[in-house]
Order: C-alpha cells, then sequence, then structure tokens
C-alpha cells in the first residue's frame, strides 16, 4: 500500500518540449543574422574610410622634366609638362607670357595686348620715317635696333597696361621679334642690327600729297601729253563756246536793230516825211548793248557786218549836231520782218497822235518805243 501510495514523477509533455526548442533556434538566427549585418557594415564603413584617406592623402604624380623626351612607358611614374611650361624635379611653371590655369599654360592676354600696340608704334615709327624720305628727303630710311627699344620705352605702355617690369620687358621683346619679321634687316658697319620698311608696307604711310607726287614722276612721260592734250581740247571748246555765244548774241541784237529802223522807217512815213527815217549807229549801239558787251568790240563788229550783209539795210554817213556820225537807214517800203508785222497794227494806232507832236516830242516817243522793243 505504501508503495502503492507513492506518487509516480510526472513525465514532460513532449509537445511542450519540441515548441520551447524551436523557439531558442529561431532566436539564435536572429542574432546570427544580426551579428552578421553589424560586422559587415563595419567592414563597408572600414574600407570606404581607408579608400577616402588613401584618396586624399595620395599624391599626384610629378611632372616630367622638360628638358627629357617624354616616354609612355614612363607615364604611370610622371606627367608630361604641359604645352609652354618648364617643368623641374616634378614641379612646373610657365614660361614668360603665360600663366597657370589648373595644369595647363595659357597666354596673358595683358601681355599680347602690349605686345602688338608696341609692334604697331615700332612699325609705324620704321615706316614713317622712310615714307618722308621718299616725298621729301627729310626721313630716315634705317633705323638702329636699339633706338627702336628706346622709342618704345618712351610710349610708357608699362603704366599704361599695369604690367611690371619682367611683362614689359617681354612685350618688348616680342614686338621686336614682329618688326623683325616684317622688316628688311641689316647690320651696319658698327656691329648693330638695323631696319628698314618694306616698298610694300611702306604705301601705307604715305600721305595723299605725296602719292600724288610720286605717281606725276613715275609716269611724267605719259601724263605730259595727256595734260598737253586736254588742256587743248579745254581751251578749243572754250573758244568755240564763246564763239557761238558771241554769234548767238550778235543775231539777237542784228534782229533788234532791224526792228528799230523799220519802226522808226514806219513812224516817218506816218508823219508825212517830218521825222529822220534813219538812226545813228552809236546810239543804238548804246542802247541796246549792256556795259560789260561794250567792251567787247568783237560782238559789235559782227552785228555791224550782219547789217552790211543786209540789203534792207543802208548805211551811210550824216553830219548829225555838227558831227559825222554813220547812221542806218531801213530801206524797204512796208514790213518785211516777222516782229514788224506784229508792231504795224501797234504803229497804225499812233500814227494819229504822232501828226500833232512837236519834234520834241516825236524824239521822245521814238525813245519809248526803243524801250518797249528791247
Amino acid at each position: 500500500m505504501a508503495s502503492s501510495s507513492r506518487k509516480r514523477p510526472k513525465t514532460q509533455n513532449p509537445r511542450h518540449y519540441s515548441s520551447s526548442s524551436s523557439v531558442l533556434s529561431g532566436s539564435s538566427i536572429v542574432e546570427i543574422l544580426r551579428f552578421v549585418a553589424v560586422l559587415s557594415i563595419a567592414a563597408f564603413v572600414a574600407i570606404f574610410c581607408n579608400y577616402v584617406v588613401t584618396f586624399f592623402n595620395q599624391q599626384p604624380p610629378p611632372f616630367c622634366d622638360s628638358d627629357l623626351a617624354f616616354d609612355e612607358s614612363f607615364s604611370d611614374s610622371c606627367e608630361p609638362c604641359p604645352s609652354n611650361g618648364i617643368c623641374k624635379e616634378g614641379k612646373f611653371e610657365c614660361a614668360d607670357g603665360y600663366r597657370k590655369q589648373g595644369k595647363l599654360c595659357v597666354e596673358d592676354r595683358d601681355i599680347n595686348r602690349a605686345a602688338e600696340k608696341l609692334s604697331e608704334f615700332a612699325e609705324a615709327h620704321v615706316c614713317e620715317g622712310y615714307s618722308q624720305y621718299l616725298c621729301s628727303g627729310a626721313g630716315t630710311i634705317w633705323v638702329g635696333k636699339d633706338d627702336l627699344s628706346t622709342f618704345l620705352d618712351n610710349h610708357h605702355m608699362m603704366e599704361a597696361h599695369g604690367l611690371d617690369e619682367s611683362a614689359y620687358a617681354l612685350s618688348k621683346f616680342r614686338a621686336i621679334e614682329t618688326v623683325d619679321k616684317l622688316m628688311e634687316k641689316r647690320v651696319n658697319a658698327g656691329g648693330f642690327e638695323e631696319f628698314k620698311c618694306p616698298d610694300l608696307i611702306v604705301k601705307r604711310y604715305k600721305s595723299l600729297s605725296c602719292s600724288v607726287r610720286n605717281c606725276i614722276s613715275e609716269h611724267f612721260v605719259v601724263l605730259l601729253p595727256v595734260c598737253a592734250l586736254l588742256v587743248g581740247s579745254i581751251m578749243v571748246l572754250s573758244k568755240a563756246l564763246k564763239r557761238h555765244r558771241l554769234s548767238v548774241r550778235a543775231e539777237e541784237i542784228y534782229n533788234k536793230v532791224c526792228d528799230v529802223l523799220e519802226e522808226k522807217a514806219a513812224i516817218s512815213r506816218r508823219i508825212d516825211g517830218d521825222g529822220e527815217p534813219w538812226v545813228v549807229a552809236s546810239w543804238l549801239r548804246d542802247y541796246l548793248l549792256s556795259p560789260k558787251e561794250r567792251r567787247d568790240p568783237l560782238l559789235w563788229r559782227r552785228v555791224e557786218d550782219l547789217v552790211q550783209e543786209d540789203s534792207r539795210l543802208d548805211r551811210y554817213p550824216k553830219m548829225v549836231k555838227g558831227e559825222a556820225r554813220i547812221v542806218w537807214e531801213w530801206q524797204v517800203e512796208g514790213t518785211l520782218s516777222s516782229s514788224g508785222k506784229k508792231k504795224r497794227q501797234e504803229n497804225e494806232l499812233k500814227s494819229n497822235r504822232l501828226k500833232n507832236q512837236t519834234p520834241g516830242e516825236q524824239s521822245w516817243e521814238f525813245k519809248n518805243s526803243m524801250l518797249l522793243n528791247s
């Protein structure tokens, strides 16, 4: 009974044991994964930091010396020296006239501008002196190199462009180098180099008057006959034009003379022959010609020739107020001139009034009629 009364030990449930073991195994896997993740991140950070430190602490490859030829087999150990650079002991400096821009050497614009200006001044100085010599014989043909350098120093280009002495010296060197390529050169007896402006360039520096004189002197043989022919042609044309104008004006005056004489004859017949049918030639000349035309004897002489050739007009001497005068008279009965036909109608209206006038009034009427005809 006693043995039966003892309690038997309880046995564990197999299901409970399997569940606890599965929980334990799952938590261990998570921990392992966490550890692996942390370890991976730490390794990545360490590698990245090591790369960054190594990258920034890495020294760039030195430049290859410029006095040595670059060999591609050394491309990993040194970089080629940049153009216009001077490399020595792994470092580089830019040559005169160039400045650093990263790993390159670029031209200094201030020095280039100053060099261009100085070269222009130098060219003008050499060529203007030679052009003056060609025009007047007072200029300079050859200019010494040292004299040209002194001339450039007087332009104060260094202060104008804000250059230091080394930069200005380089600018002047380049300017003289440019002039040296353009100009003719020689070495004088003293061993100094001199410059002369070429003939093709000196033409641009000649004045207009100088160019004209040189052109005339070079083509004098051709220009002389051409100018003589031109002057002769102008004189011939001028004389021909003057004769034409004289002839036209003489015919105009001659027509007025005919009108006056014809009218005078018509008036004389209207007053029963009491009036004088003639007119003194000198009076007509002074009345019809202007003071300027009276100074030209050829004009009135031409009018006299036309009157003499006209058979309708008569010329004869007559005593007028005690002086011998040449008078002209219209000899044709009726009106033959075109202008006289128009005036005949006017004369018919005046005839009745003229018959009752005194000789003095008739003379006044004659002068008025001449003014109307002019």
